[in-house]
This record gives C-alpha cells, sequence and structure tokens, in this order.
C-alpha cells in the first residue's frame, strides 16, 4: 500500500501554482545539481510514475544537433528518482545498482522521459524501474531499465 510521502505532497502543493511543476524541478535539481545540466522539467508524478521533460536547445545537443543520448539518461535517472523518493513504502530505501539502455531513434525533439513501476515491486533485492524516453510523436528514443537495491530501513 502507498501511503502519501514528503516528495509526493510537497508536488502536488506546488503543481496548483503557476510554474510550481517548473520550482519543483528547481527544488529536485538543487537537491541533485547534475540534473541541472539539462533544466528538466517534472511534469507528471503520481505514486509509481513520473514524467520529466527535456526540451531540445544547444546546451544538451550531441554532434548532429538532437538531444545527447546522456542528456535523456539524465532525465530518465531524474523520472527514476523522483518516482522512488514519491513512491517507496516509508518501511524501504533504494540506491540505484545500474542502467541499461537502448538507442532506439534519432532525439530530434522535445523529449519526455518516464520511469513506471508496479506497486507489488516495492519490496527487499533488486527492483527493475523501467525507463522509456519519447520524442513529440511518441516515438521511442531511449529504453531500458534502471535497477535499483530495495532494503529495509534499519530499525533505530
Amino acid at each position: 500500500m502507498n501511503q502519501t510521502n514528503k516528495t509526493l505532497s510537497l508536488y502536488h502543493k506546488l503543481e496548483k501554482y503557476p510554474f510550481g511543476n517548473k520550482l519543483f524541478s528547481i527544488m529536485v535539481s538543487r537537491i541533485a545539481p547534475y540534473f541541472a545540466t539539462i533544466s528538466p522539467k517534472i511534469s507528471e508524478l503520481v505514486p509509481n510514475q513520473c514524467t520529466c521533460l527535456i526540451k531540445k536547445r544547444k546546451k544538451v545537443f550531441n554532434h548532429i544537433k538532437t538531444v545527447h543520448v546522456i542528456a535523456i539518461c539524465n532525465g530518465l535517472e531524474m523520472a527514476m528518482g523522483v518516482m522512488a523518493e514519491a513512491s517507496v513504502p516509508k518501511h524501504l530505501r533504494w540506491i540505484p545498482k545500474g542502467m541499461t539502455v537502448d538507442y532506439t531513434a534519432k532525439a530530434g525533439s522535445d523529449i519526455r522521459c518516464v520511469a513506471k513501476v508496479n506497486a507489488e515491486d516495492w519490496k527487499p533485492g533488486d527492483m527493475l524501474v523501467n525507463i522509456t524516453a519519447y520524442d513529440e510523436n511518441d516515438v521511442v528514443v531511449v529504453k531500458g531499465n534502471i535497477k535499483l537495491w530495495i532494503s529495509e530501513k534499519p530499525k533505530v
């Protein structure tokens, strides 16, 4: 069973305001500063799913002026991290162990990064988070998974 936590509560509080999603995204980028390199925007956050948008702009280009796959991986990792923080049951904790991705198409537009799990996947051990990046025409440009290690929080 999923209970509302601080991350999800803050998102819901801010999303009611103009630029609330952008403000939430900036706050996440201050906690994990590398995310700021792509100027991400969390556009949707519900338990077990998060969507992060990356604008196609010069600072995320590769040599052929498409969105660099590492920028996309950064967006996918942000979506995963925010989803995990908003979804992890209170008695568990998580840490990433690895990422596996396939580059399936050129990323020639803004990119929508989605991280998703099933609620029943939250149990101790390895957990795979499905990650997919789409262009503005819903073409999958990157797909894969991020492996998390899920463990019980220490008893205090």
